[in-house]
């Protein structure tokens, strides 16, 4: 049976490719086609055809996946396979994901639909998938070896089970997880509420934490890194690389956090108030919430938190650990502040390259400054990077922006552009007084004795020693 592009639910990026033989129960006629999207830009939110309405999530940086009906089923179609992902402009990493990208293009679903997903395997080794955080049978838990056999390379396994809870899940895989989640086989798998006014919001975000280690130079992740890890990524991607989160003034909003690097990430937004509202165990109730501007995302866990955009302007949202907000970063490199470099720089350009540059002396802004203009290896980054309205940003790695603005239109994504401040709402430089003004108000040392003193008294004697 051939399938139609307007079999699936429309999705106008995607293009469509066949899939390999099936093993199990399905058979090869039955394999939906499989949509792929190589474009690293957050694509429009796919809003169902049929069933229970809801607000679709917009993921930064990618896309959902379409599905097709089949009977009582919806059916998906997920390939395993090597990718190339920008991580920012001028940057490519040679990654493990799925569909075109790493991550993998989001599922999105609703309590209690049967799903039924092919798996397809066009990685060089086995793979199976895990359903992080799902209420499922255990037969279709996705670990290799204990639960199903193994998916070999050209194979498609077929997963069916019933979604038991609304929430915020992730899928990767759990065979050489090691090797297979550092080279980013991971996405996320959102279910939404069978009520539609049930937590209902009006803009939905989602994105994955992880980390990469890649050379400059070089192209493949090193996967045996722990934690020095030199790009820290939101879905793959770095700043300024990384979405921005366009918001309509007054919306609720909900931004959907996964965690799965090697590491915590305490992400905080400016601006603006939140409530956690959402785990990998489901919903949190609303006598349980706290008001918060940082949320830490454990490893393997899921944090959906929300807030009212009430407050116009750009809003820096970032992880707090300092060097996750830098790119590609050497960390042997040593301390020179305070160093007088001048005779040194004189003969490394003399021996080695007169456009040698000295950094540090005075700490490192002047890499934001210039780092667009310092001679670096290929298919690299500079470690800060990134220019607002005022100037360089100095950031990378695990940092973005929530624009909020009066005036969007709903479901309206496009990047707004910088904020432009009211008059006399932007911090200011002071200004000295000019020759002939009066002299500033100086504030002198007081010379009233203070209203208390205190009088020291020696011990008596027998208290020697002590």
């Amino acid at each position: 049976m051939k399938l139609s592009r307007r079999k699936f639910v429309g999705f106008s990026a995607a293009t469509l490719a066949g899939a390999a033989a099936v093993s199990g129960r399905a058979r090869a006629a039955a394999i939906p086609e499989a949509a792929t999207a190589t474009s690293p830009s957050m694509q429009p939110p796919l809003f169902p055809p049929t069933g229970p309405t809801y607000q679709p999530v917009v993921t930064l940086n990618g896309w959902t996946l379409p599905w097709r009906m089949n009977g009582d089923w919806k059916e998906f179609h997920l390939v395993a396979e090597p990718v190339v992902r920008e991580i920012a402009p001028g940057m490519n990493a040679h990654l493990w994901g799925y569909n075109g990208q790493s991550p993998g293009p989001t599922i999105e679903a609703v309590e209690g639909d049967k799903v039924r997903i092919f798996v397809t395997n066009k990685l060089p080794e086995h793979t199976t998938i895990h359903w992080h955080g799902m209420l499922l049978p255990s037969g279709m838990d996705g670990v290799g070896g204990m639960t199903q056999p193994h998916i070999k390379p050209g194979k498609t396994f077929v997963y069916e089970y019933e979604l038991k809870k609304s929430g915020t899940f992730m899928y990767h895989p759990h065979a050489d997880e090691m090797v297979q989640m550092a080279m980013g086989m991971m996405g996320f798998f959102v279910v939404h509420p069978r009520d539609p006014q049930f937590m209902r919001v009006d803009r939905d975000f989602v994105f994955l934490l992880n980390a990469l280690d890649i050379d400059p130079g070089s192209y493949v992740p090193k996967v045996m890194t722990m934690l020095d890890h030199n790009l820290w990524t939101f879905n793959s991607r770095v700043f300024p690389g990384i979405d921005h989160l366009a918001i309509r003034k007054g919306d609720r909003v909900r931004v959907r956090i996964g965690n799965l690097s090697m590491t915590a990430h305490p992400i905080h937004m400016h601006g603006h108030h939140f409530s956690v509202t959402c785990t990998d165990g489901g919903w949190v109730p609303e006598s349980a919430r706290w008001p918060e501007t940082t949320i830490d995302v454990p490893v393997g866990a899921m944090r959906a938190y929300e807030f009212v955009a009430d407050v116009p302007g750009d809003w820096a949202l970032h992880c707090h650990k300092s060097h996750h907000t830098m790119n590609a970063m050497g960390h042997n490199v040593k301390t020179f502040i305070g160093v007088d470099k001048r005779d040194l720089v004189r003969t490394v350009r003399g021996l080695v390259s007169p456009d040698y540059m000295p950094m540090g002396s005075a700490g490192m802004a002047e890499m934001g400054e210039h780092g667009a203009d310092m001679p670096m290896p290929d298919n690299t980054l500079p470690m800060m990077t990134g220019f607002g309205q005022f100037g360089p940003m100095e950031m990378g790695g695990m940092f973005t922006v929530v624009k909020v603005r009066e005036g969007l239109a709903a479901n309206d994504y496009k990047d707004p552009g910088w904020y432009k401040h009211p008059e006399g709402t932007v911090a200011w430089e002071l200004q000295t007084a000019a020759a002939g003004e009066p002299p500033r108000r100086r504030y002198d040392k007081p010379t009233a004795k203070p209203a208390v003193e205190m009088k020291v008294i020696k011990p008596r004697g027998g208290h020697k020693g002590h």
